[in-house]
């Protein structure tokens, strides 16, 4: 009797654990143009909800690497969302504004657009089904 209930425990996390698996999508995010190794490079998904206001859905942080650096948000539920990326050169962990307002580090999102003025959700969204999806962001 033990036995049968240790092999339905594991079958039972086994599902479990391949269903999780399966909920949404992997959004892979490769950044171009990093000048230089200094501090990290930091990935956010945002809602609309959370563009522009803080901590995204998903928060990333890898080590700068001049060149590329790539990013994967997995397990991304269908919806509305935008990438933003930061090069934090000086780990502070935010973006560092020149005194007329413009930002000293590198930055980017999904859409690549290069608007005077803060970015737009409208501008950088795009819309998560039931299929990976990949973007190139170029600093």
């Amino acid at each position: 009797m033990k036995t049968l209930a240790l092999i339905l425990g594991v079958l039972f996390i086994s599902v479990n654990t391949t269903l999780q698996a399966q909920d949404g999508v992997t959004v892979n995010v490769t950044i171009e143009n990093v000048l230089n190794d200094n501090g990290s490079v930091l990935a956010s998904l945002h809602s609309d909800e959370t563009f522009l206001k803080g901590a995204g859905v998903i928060d990333l942080t890898e080590q700068a690497k001049k060149g590329v650096v790539t990013f994967t948000f997995e397990n991304v539920e269908p919806g509305t969302y935008a990438v933003m990326v930061l090069h934090d050169e000086n780990d502070n962990q935010r973006m560092d504004f020149e005194t007329n307002g413009m930002p000293k580090e590198s930055y980017g999102m999904t859409g690549n657009s290069m608007v005077m003025g803060p970015p737009t959700f409208a501008d950088a969204k795009f819309e998560v089904s039931d299929k990976d999806m990949d973007f190139t962001i170029r600093f």
